[in-house]
């Protein structure tokens, strides 16, 4: 009997598919591309890389490169086969994810989950239709040009600009936003009516999940900047021309809600695969597995300090290392969750940093946010890289208002 002489058999390198374009999925397809004995396959639904830490800038006049990178920049140099698709379905015992038309489907060894959450209106009636948002490069586009928009046609402001949402981005938003609007004004000659911008949080105090002086800290300074607090205060409805709170009505055509999120709708529709937790995030294993070979990492794991940039770093980091070495045979250490630096801007050149007790305020806490997002983007693609959209200057309202005006000339010129 003659064998076949094994070294001319071909050797199958095991597939590794990865699901979400977001922290977490570029990071682990970055990693394990430099193990040669992978096939590395990222699917997303966008084209660009979302660096969410900067939606707040780019809402507010700061340039788009710094939030939306190219995913094919991001991923250059490494093996990483990129395919624009969106996935709805999972076949765990065909070990198979299946693309929105039903038909295309993509076999996996390993699959990695990387879903990003979605915006949670909480059944609360007006919101979705009327409210902004800026969990997306498109939601901050769209908010800009509403400010732009409104400013141009009728030459003054909104009588009221409220944010509703306490928590860092809510708190970002909410301080940058009234520099933007009176550099905007002054450079198209509106002058009018003062306007307020309002900061509303449903808990007793802002950034709930931060420490109470870091709380009244930052309160302090959005007050210094003109802005207008409100905690305690439920949100009931909104209409085309106002807020409705529980007990008061604010008169507004400029809603933006930072205030909820949720899982992924992919983990309702495919529910009989996964197990969720209470709050709605999918429940995993001491090694992130949601299943057999399925890894859930990022916002919707039901881990500490899911929803955070670091914490889906970290996920991917870890996910890369258990796969290689459950492969190889070796030993699979647990995840161990470790508690992220909070780093947030307040204004201008003021920031505050948290971390374990230890709180930096102003100029300081600016560097280091400075720094920290030097470190997010490295994070995600080449240093040569980081560097580059790191040094941009942050601060190119001008061109971004010409942009907006533009865009805003050419919608009216299709109207006529």
């Amino acid at each position: 009997m003659i064998t076949p002489d094994m070294a001319t058999i071909p050797r199958t390198i095991p597939t590794v598919l990865i699901i979400g374009g977001g922290f977490g999925g570029v990071r682990a397809a970055s990693q394990l591309s430099r193990h040669s004995d992978f096939d590395i396959t990222l699917i997303s639904n966008l084209s660009t890389f979302a660096y969410y830490p900067q939606f707040y800038h780019s809402a507010t006049g700061g340039s788009r490169s710094e939030s939306a990178l190219p995913l094919t920049d991001v991923l250059d140099g490494t093996r990483v086969k990129l395919i624009k698709d969106v996935i709805v379905a999972i076949d765990p015992q065909a070990h198979t994810v299946t693309s929105i038309d039903g038909v295309t489907s993509y076999h996996y060894d390993e699959l990695v989950m990387a879903l990003g959450a979605v915006t949670n209106y909480f059944g609360i009636a007006g919101l979705k239709e009327f409210s902004y948002g800026i969990k997306s490069i498109e939601d901050a586009e769209e908010f800009k040009l509403h400010i732009h928009s409104q400013l141009m046609s009728e030459h003054k402001p909104d009588l009221n600009y409220v944010v509703v949402g306490g928590g860092p981005t809510g708190v970002e938003l909410a301080a940058s936003l009234g520099a933007y609007l009176n550099r905007t004004m002054a450079q198209h000659n509106i002058g009018g009516r003062d306007y307020q911008i309002e900061l509303v949080e449903a808990a007793p105090r802002l950034l709930p999940r931060s420490s109470e002086a870091v709380s009244a800290r930052v309160q302090r300074k959005l007050e210094s900047l003109g802005v207008k607090v409100i905690t305690g205060a439920q949100v009931k409805a909104e209409t085309a021309a106002a807020l409705e709170l529980e007990g008061q009505s604010i008169a507004t055509r400029t809603v933006v809600w930072t205030a909820g999120t949720s899982v992924n709708p992919f983990y309702y529709a495919n529910g009989t695969h996964f197990q969720l937790a209470k709050g709605g995030r999918v429940m995993v294993s001491s090694h992130l597995e949601a299943g057999d070979h399925v890894y859930v990492i990022g916002d919707n794991a039901s881990t500490p300090y899911s929803g955070l940039a670091q914490t889906a770093v970290r996920d991917a980091d870890y996910v890369a290392g258990d796969i290689v070495r459950s492969r190889s045979g070796r030993d699979r250490p647990a995840y161990r969750p470790v508690a992220p630096v909070s780093v947030f801007p307040v204004g201008e050149y003021w920031a505050v940093a948290e971390w374990r007790g230890y709180h930096v305020y102003g100029f300081i806490g600016y560097i280091l946010r400075r720094l920290a997002d030097l470190a997010g983007y490295a994070d995600i693609e080449r240093w040569s890289q980081a560097v580059r959209v790191w040094l941009q200057d942050s601060r190119q309202e001008n061109e971004c208002t010409i942009c907006a005006s533009a865009a805003l000339g050419a919608e009216e010129a299709s109207v006529q």
